[in-house]
């Protein structure tokens, strides 16, 4: 197979569909690799890298796209991009598509079929291409909400962890798998205050556990959400329904409630998002302030630690390209079940229900 890797163009992209190590084990199955020219200088990987591990560098991400059958990338595809898509054409990346329309609507017409990284899901409701991406964006969120809390940065001017004699800042989290795990853990090793929240009871008991009890764990109701954000200097949004729109569970009535200064951190935007005022903002651009309150809701957080993201990414992502490169998408359908839920468009049908749903298109089941 044909497989092309085109250099990122959303705002600050740095990380790349795949790095040396598995371009060289692609070409070692017998595959073709095409790679943009400059697709891995954001993290240091040169072309002469990419050459010497058996690729072709290919001047435009035009031709990247005309030569390739199979486009490998990180995030989901640009106007720019989706315009050089043809029904041939398999594009395995991260979509996100149900906070997306036109993107949607765009896959839909170029008649490709695309599969979404973060769909791939296994049979006990794990998302491997999904986490460590969660793991990173989970641990930067703390990382990010601590600084906007200085007052350089136009936050309230207080040290997640206090130091003796003083208080220590309060965190919340809502969501409580892999991400929110991780913003928690990430929050108790700075010294925070942390509350937990999350609908699942099972994860909250195991949550409790893994923190020796030293963490606040409250179940999702409104009330409880409510009562925690007004309370906390900085709130942590890590909700996740696999494929389809956050729920909104923190209002705008709630932010109005928080003290100037305090912090928001979304990482669910891409799927929409579970903060009300939540919109999607850039590395360049990243935060804006409604009522006192900074709101960070960066759409590619990890793009920020590209090289660490990149290397992560790929190390989940080869088995699955190599598996499509072998036998196709259908066979690997047929053969994987977990890789079967990452088809979203297949030759141009909209094939994840819940996405159909979720944006009012309509929904072909997917017949291979």
């Amino acid at each position: 197979m044909k497989i092309g890797v085109p250099k990122e163009i959303k705002n600050h992209e740095n990380r790349v569909g795949l790095v040396p190590g598995g371009v060289r084990q692609l070409v070692q199955d017998g595959h073709q690799l095409f790679i943009e020219k400059n697709a891995g200088m954001g993290i240091g990987i040169s072309d002469a890298d990419y050459i010497d591990a058996g690729a072709k560098i290919l001047p435009s991400l035009e031709e990247v796209f005309e030569t390739a059958d199979m486009i490998i990338k990180v995030k989901e595809p640009q106007a720019r991009e989706i315009a050089l898509l043809k029904p041939h054409h398999i594009l395995y990346t991260y979509l996100h598509l149900a906070a997306d329309k036109p993107q949607t609507e765009g896959l839909m017409k170029s008649g490709c079929t695309a599969i979404a990284y973060e769909t791939i899901q296994t049979p006990d409701g794990g998302l491997p291409l999904l986490l460590p991406m969660s793991e990173v964006a989970g641990r930067m969120a703390t990382q990010v909400g601590a600084t906007y809390l200085q007052n350089e940065y136009g936050g309230k001017g207080v040290l997640l962890g206090g130091v003796p004699g003083c208080r220590r800042s309060k965190v919340t989290v809502i969501g409580c798998g892999v991400a929110g795990t991780h913003a928690i853990k990430m929050a108790m090793g700075m010294g925070a205050e942390v509350t937990a929240i999350d609908l699942n009871v099972k994860r909250l008991a195991e949550i409790d556990d893994i923190f020796d009890t030293r963490i606040t764990t409250l179940f999702s109701n409104v009330q409880n959400i409510e009562e925690s954000v007004l309370q906390s200097d900085l709130v942590i949004g890590a909700v996740l329904i696999p494929g389809a729109k956050a729920p909104k569970l923190v209002t705008k009535e709630m932010i109005k409630g928080m003290e100037n200064g305090s912090v928001v951190v979304d990482i669910a935007v891409d799927q929409g998002g579970c903060i009300e005022n939540c919109k999607p903002t850039t590395h360049e651009n990243p935060t804006f302030e409604i009522d006192g309150v900074t709101h960070y809701c960066v759409a590619n957080m990890p793009g920020a630690v590209a090289r660490t993201s990149t290397y992560a990414l790929t190390n989940v992502t080869l088995r699955y390209a190599r598996l499509i490169a072998q036998i196709g998408v259908e066979e690997a359908a047929a053969k994987d079940q977990a890789f079967k839920k990452g088809i979203n468009i297949y030759k141009g049908d909209l094939v994840y229900k819940q996405v159909a749903e979720d944006l009012s298109l309509p929904y072909t089941p997917l017949t291979l």
